[in-house]
């Protein structure tokens, strides 16, 4: 009975307006009511979108550190920076030095080639002035210094080069001027000797040997194409041709006096490159450059005279001033000029004879006439060398034998082979 009484008080009790409830039941209250609060702003988005921006905030403000701290590593990796960070543009420049056969020719021989100036004295004035003479530099060319002899230096040149001067001025490489003086020179070889003083010479040329060079064979041009404006003008070709003529008009009246002996070379050779060098890919020199046929038309055809025919010029020239050319006494061609009917029917030369040279014309009382030389005779052998072309005869003739020397030579007369033997004498006693 007890127990249902209990429970009536305590029904009277819940149903009271007025509970008294504890501090902490208050505080559980109050925190219920603050979180519905929160899931019900939650709901109505207000507190939503402000997170989201909040968020994104710190976001970017970390994003900036990061990069902030990472950009002075990659600043210098960035096209168009150096080291220290600036905006450059560099241009990557490669120094190749290149040395081939030809640029150790050229090093070794350039600074022996030099520039020649012609001077000559010009008159001038008119019927109301009276004539006044001025020198005046009247063309120019190369040559080679090749020598020297106690204080003074050799230089190999072209007689063109060097004819009817008054003056001879010289261009070292160094751009210094020297005065020449003319030692000798030779009309027919077109070669001529002068010299200057040596104190300023640093290089010699060295002589190589022409007879050796194979067509086809690397050769180079050093010298001053159309004067000292182009000094020390390099070419390069080969060697065309060995054993070439040429026909000289030595006095200028139009008729050919001389078959000049030279190389042809497709290596450009120019006016005022006459006198320069020749040289080979050991830097020897092989020839003296001489001239160039100028026709529009024509391109690659230079000539160089070669430097073993050159050579006892030289010493003559050096040593007499002029040269004292051994001679015969007579006049020829080569036997393959002549028509195959003459050679049978004037001639009348064994089929089996097809080179020599063909003497037309024998001086009276010369060496050839002496020794009972005629017209029409063949020469095919001198001193037990055979004779084929006028080039071979001059060069035995001018390069192994001298004035007062003996010479047998085999010529054919009308079909038989006959011996003459003879003293040379000095081509100016003729």
């Amino acid at each position: 009975m007890s127990n249902f009484q209990d429970d009536d008080k305590n029904s009277d009790f819940l149903k009271d307006d007025k509970i008294e409830k504890s501090p902490l039941q208050e505080r559980l209250e109050r925190e219920e009511r603050e979180m519905q609060e929160k899931r019900h702003k939650k709901k109505s988005g207000g507190g939503g979108k402000g997170g989201y921006l909040f968020t994104g905030f710190i976001g970017v403000i970390i994003g900036a550190l990061l990069v902030w701290l990472m950009l002075p590593g990659l600043v210098n990796q960035m096209p168009g920076t150096n080291s220290t960070g600036k905006n450059e543009t560099n241009i990557n420049q490669v120094a190749t030095e290149v040395t081939t056969d030809v640029t150790k020719a050229v090093d070794k021989t350039s600074a022996a080639v030099v520039g020649i100036t012609n001077i000559q004295e010009v008159t001038s004035g008119g019927f109301w002035n009276p004539p006044t003479t001025t020198s005046q530099p009247a063309g120019s060319g190369s040559g080679v210094i090749y020598k020297i002899q106690g204080n003074t230096a050799f230089i190999v040149t072209n007689n063109h080069v060097i004819e009817g001067a008054k003056q001879l001025e010289v261009t070292m490489p160094d751009g210094s001027k020297e005065e020449a003086q003319l030692v000798g020179r030779d009309p027919w070889t077109d070669l001529a000797v002068i010299s200057i003083s040596s104190k300023d010479v640093k290089t010699v040329a060295k002589f190589g040997n022409s007879d050796v060079l194979k067509q086809g064979e690397t050769v180079i041009a050093i010298g001053n194409p159309l004067g000292l404006e182009f000094y020390g003008s390099v070419t390069t070709g080969v060697v065309s041709g060995k054993d070439r003529s040429v026909p000289v008009d030595i006095n200028g009246d139009g008729t050919v006096d001389w078959q000049q002996e030279v190389l042809q070379t497709d290596a450009a050779i120019n006016p005022g490159n006459s006198g320069g060098a020749l040289v080979n890919l050991a830097g020897d020199l092989v020839g003296i450059n001489s001239m160039k046929i100028a026709e529009s038309s024509v391109e690659g055809l230079g000539f160089s005279i070669p430097i073993n025919s050159a050579i006892p010029i030289i010493e003559e020239l050096e040593k007499n001033g002029e040269m004292n050319r051994p001679t015969m006494g007579i006049s020829f061609v080569d036997l393959t000029d002549v028509p195959s009917f003459y050679q049978q029917e004037t001639l009348k030369l064994p089929k089996d004879i097809t080179t020599g040279v063909v003497i037309t014309d024998v001086v009276n009382d010369s060496p050839a006439s002496k020794a009972g030389a005629q017209q029409y005779d063949v020469i095919v052998e001198m001193d037990g060398k055979k004779i084929e072309t006028a080039i071979d005869l001059r060069k035995h003739l001018y390069n192994n034998k001298k004035v007062g020397d003996k010479l047998t030579m085999k010529v054919y007369r009308q079909g038989k082979l006959v011996e003459l033997s003879l003293t040379l004498t000095n081509s100016n006693t003729l």
